[in-house]
């Protein structure tokens, strides 16, 4: 394997003149981006004083210069942290402190968010206007094994994790991909934020294959003005996270004629609305995408076949390529297809450890006797293997919650209750009533012009234990999500638990 900026140099050499990017009117070519490119690499190595491993913060709006100032940090050698513009100052501080960050590059006006911090800003100059000139000493080299990106998540006591990922597992995930299929003339539409771990995927996916990358502003990539921007710009490729996939079915599930592919994940795909875009239409691939940030994006994919039958959930898939996907069971050891464990992930994809958190990375990267010097992560996350080798997720080991001593998996309520005619979506958690009591509670958002409460306990009764059905039914017009796209469980409201509508 090799590293981002040699396989990016590869297909600038192959086509120089193929568009890389466009944006709003405006075309940069693989030449121009690789020139481009290599002048910010120049001048955060020769006049900001970034040497070969440093950690530079990329904090943009989704444009052609954050992914240049991206592949100049890389050709430095050194690693990118991705930071969202709209992160909270406090946050923001936390991260670039953690990752002793020296160096931003970030929005025109926006300096004053890292000069506080002690961290310096540095200017995207702008596109040579001729070639590079000759004799220059070249950069260093960039190895397949050296830190490419430092990516932060939430961590359980409220301190944000480094992830650190390397060049070769971006390469093995991006570099001709075994799970879609793109490449040139392909047009791919980026829709996460940078501090999102599938923005990995959507960039270097695109520039490592030779395709054109479209960037839009944040707001039409939202199910109102999606359909329209697919459509105008000819994408043919797009990722999505599970919440704006099912809502942009809801919103106008044509938008997606015309596009080869369409990718969704980050969460519980729901089987409902996944069959709705196959019937509609049939032509486009669906893949259903999983992966932690700790394993490079994704770990497995599925696309969905046209005749498949969908039972209560869409499964996740088969590892990628390189990488692989070992169901464990309490004790440590791979468990019979069939039977549920905690997913462990090894191979390329899997990252180095969290930056300077040694106790966290011995608990969480793992390589035990029987994986015979394979290192695993351990995603905390349910799931089984069927006879077929396709694994299935069953949900967070750590949304496990016990109910009158019984143990509950969310998951799977939410996925009965998604199969109901009338539910178009489906969350499920304990909340304390208004009497101190635990109680099981479910909120729908309606498919239809509203659900009848009966129908879906009878729906429920006749799948699952009496135990995991909800005493209580709220109708929400929406689930709320997080920035990464996920069900906001704690944002859900609390039920009236004196209204007799609740109940049934």
């Amino acid at each position: 394997m090799t590293s981002v900026p040699e396989v990016f140099r590869d297909w600038a050499a192959k086509a120089p003149d193929a568009a890389a990017i466009s944006a709003e009117g405006e075309r940069i070519s693989y030449s121009e981006l690789d020139a481009w490119s290599e002048a910010v690499a120049r001048h955060l190595a020769e006049d900001a004083g970034v040497r070969a491993g440093d950690r530079v913060a990329v904090s943009m709006e989704r444009s052609p210069r954050l992914v240049v100032a991206m592949l100049g940090v890389l050709k430095a050698g050194a690693a990118y942290v991705p930071v969202d513009v709209n992160e909270p100052d406090r946050r923001l501080a936390a991260a670039v402190e953690d990752a002793g960050v020296r160096v931003a590059l970030c929005e025109e006006g926006e300096e004053d968010r890292f000069t506080l911090h002690g961290v310096s800003t540095v200017p995207v100059p702008p596109p040579p206007a001729a070639p590079p000139e000759g004799g220059r000493a070249p950069l260093g080299p960039v190895g397949p094994h050296d830190l490419a990106y430092l990516m932060y998540t939430s961590g359980s006591t409220g301190r944000p994790k480094g992830v650190m990922v390397e060049h070769h597992s971006i390469v093995n995930l991006a570099d001709d991909p075994d799970f879609a299929d793109f490449g040139p003339g392909d047009r791919i539409l980026p829709t996460a934020h940078v501090a999102f771990d599938v923005a990995t995927f959507e960039i270097w996916g695109a520039l490592l294959n030779g395709a054109e990358l479209v960037m839009v502003p944040a707001h039409r990539t939202q199910p109102e003005e999606l359909g329209e921007t697919l459509r105008r710009e000819g994408i043919t490729f797009v990722w999505l996270t599970a919440a704006l996939f099912h809502r942009q079915i809801e919103v106008d599930v044509r938008a997606f004629e015309g596009v080869g592919t369409v990718m969704a994940g980050g969460d519980v795909l729901s089987a409902p609305h996944v069959r709705e875009l196959r019937d509609a239409v049939p032509g486009c691939r669906i893949v259903n995408g999983y992966g932690p940030t700790e394993a490079t994006a994704f770990t497995t994919c599925h696309r969905v076949g046209p005749d498949e039958e969908l039972g209560r959930s869409v499964p996740i898939g088969r590892p990628l390529r390189n990488v692989e996907a070992r169901i464990v069971g309490e004790d440590g050891l791979p468990v019979p297809d069939g039977t549920p464990g905690e997913l462990w992930i090894g191979g390329a994809g899997v990252a180095r450890g969290y930056w300077e958190r040694p106790e966290l990375t011995e608990r969480a990267f793992v390589t035990p006797a029987w994986a015979k010097g394979t290192r695993f992560y351990r995603s905390g996350d349910r799931a089984r293997r069927r006879p077929d080798g396709v694994v299935e997720f069953l949900g967070r080991i750590d949304d496990q919650f016990k109910l009158r001593g019984f143990r509950i998996e969310p998951g799977e309520v939410e996925s009965v209750l998604a199969g109901h005619p009338q539910v178009r979506n489906a969350a499920v958690a304990v909340r304390t009533s208004h009497l101190g009591d635990q109680r099981l509670v479910a909120w729908v958002v309606p498919a239809g012009d509203g659900v009848e409460r009966r129908a879906l306990r009878a729906h429920l009764r006749g799948r699952v234990p009496e135990q995991m059905i909800p005493a209580v039914f709220v109708e929400v017009p929406e689930l709320p999500i997080t920035a990464n796209g996920k069900t906001d469980r704690k944002a859900l409201p609390t039920p009236e638990w004196t209204s007799k509508a609740v109940y049934v």
